[in-house]
């Protein structure tokens, strides 16, 4: 056998005088009971100390101490007996303090290997599905003994430590083993040549436990593991299955080793894999299923044939038919492999999945976790196309789906929130039918209030989606009571109830009439607005100055409000600005500051007094600047806005503005970007400084008045914005309307639907405007 890494076993403990034989004959008589086994087992453990007169000696000396062997061996085949398969009778044992005893065994030099395949066995048992167990027996140095006795001379000894190691090493407890040192490779490889497919098996699992990080994953591609790891797919079922795991950890998100794997002996390996899925056993199928899902997400390009991806897809559909473990997890692969991914949700659409889920989902019961993965892959079939949520809404599983939300059983909240949070994405769905937006809006809210945060920040997922799609009916969600629900979690100590509750604000606060702000408003309080933008967290920020964008987007009370209350609202966003946050955060601030600007002159100087503070010390250069100087195109094109819409209208105050922001070198840094690789900057800045010029004398630009020159083949058309006109009005659409004064202008941007994490564009942005921050569906 190879040699164990250093460290060895542990000392054998100092043993302790025998008992008299009488004892050891009566104990042999004992019960089975926990308590008496777990009594008999310490009792066989102290042997009588080296060296007693014979007759008395140590375990395995003599008449005496071979009845103490036999009577340790007896209580540890009892005890695993009683506590393999059995939940209860482990954690019965971890109470009576039994572990310790049973790892001795294994640290005992003068144990029969009788009592160390017993102990072994027990050991592993206690680590097996167990969590306070597999602490137990780490607590209690295992790893090291079982370790250590891989190098055993006896066979069955050999073969009872890796069972046990690899069910230590089925817990997420286990220790890693640290793959990048020479010793240890030396050790796994070693493992993997073995001729005993438990230590092959044993050396799979460790890698699957301990390859983690991208520098684990090249050690072992370095040295050749996912070569060996192919090698033994022709040995038994259980070893193939977890050489699959393996190689599946080795690859996973790591795009270099995919590529070397895939093309390992001119594709050797991966045809391998792929032959596998044709395997007659459903659990290897499975693994072959994930391994490719794995390849074809770190190395795309590897994995482009479509036939295996269709064929992929129908295997997993029919896993779905399997009983046990297999079946509960082939959703959950499913949704793995079609996630983000447009063609291959339509392609799964035409192998009839959502059809074949939907029944399978109808013709069993919920309370089993093959309903949560089920309903967790209709969500991402739902997620992009409108085809599948219309299959979906038979009336049915539209009652399964409001039922669902009522269950006892946690997880069911959570997958069936997420499925109505992709459902909800279409206006048909909530516009009428079973899963209309009035029979979803009670259980989603009463959600709100649920022990789990889990089921509260997925059901606010779906009261955001389903916001983005009631912009004609808010009143639906405006009586249901939720604003109040959601002022109160976006208080929460938990960051993502206070994200996604101030995100579902943010989209009802969307194209919302003057009298239902003021409610919102009134609920939420200027003091909780502002402590929100200054949250600890940039996304909350972000959101929370979406919310403040999208309630001054035209009415003139709004705008008031929030500059009003001893600007404690504008003083928070100013800090934002000036401690430059996130870019997410700048720009979501620029745009805030963009709409007010719109509105009247004191709107105006209020948000000139953040973008230029009268100050005595005039060390720190203007935010502003900085944000024009940015890398981050949309940060850029939010300044040039709030600019536009300083100096918009023609009038004494604004040439005020104008020769501020001049002096603050703001026009100088807008001079400068006339050839800016956007596009949307370019226009920008041109008519920023067209009205600079209707604004400004004739000292302005060098002393005269000229307009900037832009290159003929640049025009507003070519950015689908609508036509421009000089003084920065445009040609009316439908996205937009016309606001009273000044020729300001709103955009009405469309609600945003973000697919799983991808967002669509978030609208176009004109002249001097008031912009209205879309509202955004969460992924």
């Amino acid at each position: 056998m190879p040699a164990t890494p250093s460290g060895g076993g542990a000392r054998p403990e100092e043993a302790s005088p025998a008992p008299p034989a009488s004892t050891s004959s009566a104990s042999s008589c004992m019960g089975t009971r926990p308590e008496e086994l777990t009594a008999r087992l310490a009792a066989a453990g102290a042997g009588p100390a080296p060296g007693a007169v014979p007759g008395c000696g140590g375990a395995g000396a003599g008449a005496g101490g071979e009845e103490v062997e036999h009577e340790r061996v007896r209580a540890l085949r009892e005890i695993k007996n009683q506590i393999i398969g059995n939940r209860t009778k482990k954690l019965l044992y971890l109470r009576l303090g039994a572990v310790p005893s049973v790892v001795a065994a294994l640290a005992e030099p003068g144990a029969s290997p009788a009592a160390l395949v017993q102990a072994a066995a027990a050991a592993g048992s206690f680590a097996c599905g167990v969590e306070d167990g597999a602490r137990a027996v780490l607590a209690a140095g295992a790893v090291e003994h079982l370790t250590r006795l891989l190098a055993h001379t006896d066979e069955k000894v050999v073969d009872a430590s890796a069972r046990a190691l690899r069910m230590i090493y089925q817990s997420r407890l286990a220790p890693k083993f640290d793959v990048n040192s020479g010793k240890n490779m030396d050790f796994v490889l070693s493992l993997l040549d073995s001729e005993n497919e438990n230590v092959t098996e044993l050396a799979a699992a460790i890698i699957s436990h301990s390859c983690e990080s991208s520098a684990e994953q090249l050690s072992l591609c370095s040295a050749g593991v996912p070569q060996k790891l192919v090698s033994l797919f022709g040995g038994s079922m259980n070893l193939r299955d977890a050489c699959l795991g393996s190689v599946t950890a080795v690859i996973r998100n790591n795009r270099d080793v995919a590529s070397r794997f895939a093309s390992m002996d001119h594709g050797k390996g991966f045809r391998s894999v792929v032959g596998l899925i044709h395997d007659r056993s459903p659990r290897t199928r499975l693994l072959a299923c994930l391994c490719l899902i794995a390849l074809g997400h770190a190395s795309p390009c590897h994995f482009q044939d479509k036939q295996i991806k269709t064929k992929l897809i129908m295997v997993l559909l029919e896993l779905i038919e399997e009983p046990g473990h297999v079946g509960d997890e082939a959703p959950l692969a499913l949704t793995t492999l079609i996630k983000d991914s447009f063609e291959l949700q339509k392609q799964a659409l035409t192998t009839n999945a959502v059809e074949k889920l939907s029944n399978h989902l109808l013709a069993n019961p919920l309370e089993t976790r093959r309903a949560v993965t089920i309903l967790l892959a209709l969500s991402e079939l739902c997620s992009k196309l409108e085809e599948s949520r219309s299959q979906l809404m038979s009336v049915e599983v539209s009652t399964l789906l409001l039922e669902a939300l009522k269950h006892d059983w946690a997880d069911i909240r959570i997958a069936a929130c997420s499925c109505l949070k992709n459902i909800s994405r279409s206006p048909k769905v909530l516009s009428g039918g079973r899963l209309s937006c009035d029979t979803v809006i009670g259980p989603l809210v009463q959600l709100l209030n649920d022990s789990s945060t889990s089921v509260q920040v997925s059901a606010l997922g779906a009261i955001c989606n389903i916001a983005v799609n009631l912009t004609p009916r808010k009143s639906v969600l405006l009586h249901s009571g939720v604003v109040s629900q959601l002022v109160q979690l976006s208080k929460s100590m938990d960051a993502m109830l206070r994200l996604k509750s101030v995100w579902a604000l943010r989209n009802i606060m969307f194209l919302l009439s003057p009298k239902d702000k003021d409610f919102i408003v009134k609920e939420l309080t200027l003091s909780t607005l502002s402590s929100l933008i200054c949250d600890s967290e940039h996304f909350v920020q972000e959101q929370t100055l979406a919310l403040v964008h999208n309630l001054v987007d035209g009415y003139v009370d709004s705008a008031n409000y929030v500059i009003g209350e001893d600007g404690m609202v504008m003083d928070a966003i100013a800090r934002q600005l000036n401690n430059a946050s996130a870019p997410g955060v700048c720009i979501q601030g620029m745009y805030v500051l963009a709409n007010i600007a719109a509105g009247n002159e004191l709107n105006k100087e209020a948000v000139m007094n953040v973008l230029l503070p009268h100050r005595a010390d005039r060390i720190k250069p203007s935010f502003v600047v900085n944000f024009l100087q940015s890398k981050d195109k949309q940060l850029r094109v939010a300044t040039l806005w709030c600019l536009l819409n300083l100096i918009y209208p023609k009038c004494e105050t604004s040439s005020g503005r104008v020769i501020r922001l001049q002096n603050a070198g703001v026009i100088l840094q807008v001079k400068s970007m006339i050839n800016d690789p956007c596009l949307d900057c370019k226009l920008r800045v041109r008519m920023v400084l067209e009205h600079c010029v209707d604004n400004a004398d004739d000292c302005f630009i060098s002393g005269k008045r000229k307009s900037v020159r832009f290159r003929s083949n640049i025009c507003p058309e070519q950015w689908n914005m609508g036509t421009i006109f000089g003084s920065g009005k445009r040609k009316k659409s439908l996205s937009h309307e016309r606001l009273g004064g000044g020729g300001a202008l709103m955009m009405q941007g469309r609600g945003t639907l973000v697919e799983t994490g991808e967002s669509e564009d978030i609208g176009r942005h004109f002249g001097s405007i008031r912009i209205t921050e879309p509202a955004v569906e969460l992924a």
